[in-house]
């Protein structure tokens, strides 16, 4: 049991993740508005709330307006689909399920919720709090530490998983998290539109990185 116990939910990957999962039996009301994203959000902020118990908890959303990445690379995400209207009709309702729980909202333009949430568990590592960062995103992995966990949601009848750092670095075949983000830039990541170094496969990187800490 922990005394102080920080939940940061990563918003919008989990309100994707759960309006994905339904997309074969999705749930419409009688007017023929789909809730599917509402739902499935609720049901992974209930079970959090009651099987987990957090001492403190604030869900991070991502900003709308281009961040300092898209400035920095225009390509940035230029692979993804534009966002279903089915979210976005489902946002405002979420937000106020949040307001309703009295949940804080953590926004800020021009900044993606992953930014949020690392400023806010790494301020909270040194107050002493332990954090479970709930995101299906293998980004936060480089996050992980004594006092910071990745909580991967549960998923097609599995349990949640909690990474630490002997997770972390079994999955990615590395010595420390914090050369999560050394091998991302090597290998690259297909889900922002970020290429890797040419030639430089998973092998290579996980070679490299054991050799050399750092790129």
């Amino acid at each position: 049991m922990y005394d102080k116990k920080l939940f940061l939910l990563d918003a919008m990957a989990l309100i994707y993740r759960a309006y994905f999962a339904l997309s074969k039996n999705p749930r419409i009301t009688s007017t023929g508005f789909n809730t599917s994203a509402v739902m499935g959000f609720t049901n992974a902020l209930y079970e959090i709330l009651k099987n987990e118990k957090p001492t403190h908890i604030g869900v991070a959303f991502d900003s709308f307006a281009p961040t300092f990445r898209h400035q920095e690379y225009a390509a940035y995400k230029a692979n993804r689909e534009k966002m279903p209207e089915d979210i976005i009709s489902n946002l405002p309702y979420i937000k106020k399920l949040l307001q309703g729980f009295r949940i804080p909202i953590i926004e800020m333009e021009g900044y993606e919720a992953d930014d949020l949430i690392g400023t806010l568990a790494k301020q909270a590592e040194k107050k002493e709090y332990t954090s479970f960062l709930m995101t299906p995103d293998k980004d936060f992995a480089q996050l992980v530490s004594d006092r910071i966990f990745l909580y991967k949601p549960a998923r097609m009848g599995n349990k949640a998983e909690i990474w630490g750092i002997a997770e972390v670095c079994e999955k990615f075949g590395i010595q420390q998290p914090d050369q999560v983000r050394d091998i991302l830039g090597l290998w690259g990541d297909a889900s922002d539109n970020i290429p890797g170094i040419p030639g430089i496969g998973e092998k290579t990187a996980k070679k490299l990185l054991q050799e050399y800490p750092t790129i």
